[in-house]
Parts: C-alpha cells; structure tokens; sequence
C-alpha cells in the first residue's frame, strides 16, 4: 500500500487522482469489511508488541498524521482505524484554531507536546501542516513565513525519525461532490448538526486554492524519512481499510518482537505454585 499511495516528489496534480479509486484492493465494500477483523487483528498485536516495547525500555513510537478537507473523514479514520487497538497506548490530538497561549510561540511548539511517547501510537487530527494551508489560504501569516516553515518542517520531521518515531503521513482525497453529499448529510440529520459549521462553507468556496496549497505542502514535505500518501477517500470503507494496512505495514518495518522476561520465569512458576 505504501508503494500504491505515496504522492509523487513533484508534479503532484490531486485533480488527477479519483477520490473513488480503491489502489490495491479489488473488492467492494463488502468483501472489505469482512476482511477489516483479521487485519485489524494484525494490527492490533503489533501495537501490543510496540507498546510492551516501550514498557520495557523501548523508545520507538509511531505518528499518524492525518489531514484533508472538511468532511473527508479524519475523524472517522480515528474510530474505525484506532479502534481495533488497545486505546491505553494511543494518544489522540485535535487542533484547532490556535490558543493565545500557542501563538505566543513556534508553530511547532504545540504539536511537540502531543507527540507519542515510547511504545506509544500518536494521532494528529490536523497537525502542523494547517500552518502551511490554512494560513496561507486565509492569508494569517505571509508567504515568506508560511514558505519559510516548509524547512522547518522537514527538520522537525527528520528528528522525529532520528529518535524513533515512524511517520505515517495521510492526505484524506475527496471530491468536491462528496464533500457536498456529507455536509447536506449534516443537515439533513438533526444528530448530526453539533458537525456541522457554515464556516465549512467559506472554506469550501476556496476548494480549487486549497487543492493547489495542499499539492504544494505535499511536495515540500514529502521524505523518505516522512512520506506523504494520498489516500483516496470517496468511499469511507476504502480509506479506513487503506490507512489500516499503511499503519500495519509501517509496524512491520519496526521488525517488532515481544520483549523477554526481566526475571526467571520458571522460579516465578515454582514460587506461584508454592502459594496454592
């Protein structure tokens, strides 16, 4: 999966890639479904496996970075994805529009302290890369500073890497006309209003402008350290199978193995028996 979704290091064009392809899996949504238990399985032992790393002296960790436009689903990705893991070794962030407190330093300062610890699986719903897409497009910061953090990033990136932490970078791809059909879902469904914001709407009105932002941040960033991989995400079962096999793949490159036992076992057997 990792070869059939990494974005290409230049000319990368999003209007050229359908949001409804399904790169490397042949099926449809049903046959996905019923094949998601025994990755998820996959999955789930190999986060057990980091994690008891971790526990027990272990310093690599894994970063999943998740970004896209409104609607394309990092949320759901969360759920559906993170949820066949044991939740005590994740950790979870969502950014938003950024405190008084964090713009009173570096863009990067309130991502370092959301990182993963050891053993840990870290989530960036949105991340650092709003500080070179959003701002642009709404024009917060000018084009030296937000062309200066392209640098910046990559650094940071590289570091991460550097002290053991597997990048796991997802573009959520969506078409304008799904993004449409979700937003009037929203609407349609009074469970489903706390979702929806008629900022979402001003932001839609700039899709073409962000496509060109994204593409270029993609490019910017995209490392053989910290790849970039544009997930199409028309189909909701496609991008959670999709992002499901790039964070088992990217576990197997861990070369992961349960940790062996600090003490004697069979004397620890004897002294249990002994109890009885």
């Amino acid at each position: 999966m990792s070869d059939l979704l990494r974005a290409p290091s230049s000319d990368l064009d999003l209007s050229a890639i359908d949001p409804r392809a399904t790169p490397g899996f042949g099926g449809n949504k049903a046959k996905a479904q019923a094949a998601l238990p025994e990755v998820g399985e996959r999955l789930s032992d190999l986060q057990e496996m980091l994690f008891a790393e971790g526990r027990t002296g272990g310093t690599r960790s894994v970063l999943l970075v998740l970004q896209g436009m409104d609607t394309s689903g990092k949320g759901g990705t969360v759920r559906h994805v993170l949820g066949n893991v044991d939740p005590a070794g994740v950790r979870v962030a969502s950014f938003k529009k950024p405190t008084a407190e964090e713009l009173a330093h570096d863009f990067l300062w309130r991502i370092r302290r959301q990182l993963p610890g050891a053993g840990e699986m870290g989530v960036l719903d949105r991340s650092h890369y709003e500080d070179v897409v959003t701002v642009r497009l709404l024009k917060i910061v000018e084009r030296r500073t937000w062309t200066r953090r392209f640098g910046s990033i990559r650094r940071f990136e590289e570091e991460l890497a550097s002290r053991g932490t597997k990048v796991v970078k997802c573009y959520l791809h969506i078409s304008k006309e799904e993004q449409h059909a979700r937003l009037l879902a929203r609407l349609d469904n009074p469970t489903k209003h706390w979702k929806y914001s008629p900022g979402d709407l001003d932001t839609r009105k700039l899709w073409d402008e962000y496509m060109t932002a994204y593409a270029d941040a993609i490019e910017e960033t995209s490392t053989e350290v910290a790849p970039w991989y544009v997930v199409p995400a028309d189909r909701k079962w496609y991008r959670n199978w999709a992002i499901t096999m790039l964070l088992l793949e990217a576990l197997q490159e861990l070369g992961l193995s349960w940790p062996e036992a600090s003490f004697d076992v069979d004397e620890q057997r004897r002294l249990l028996a002994a109890m009885d």
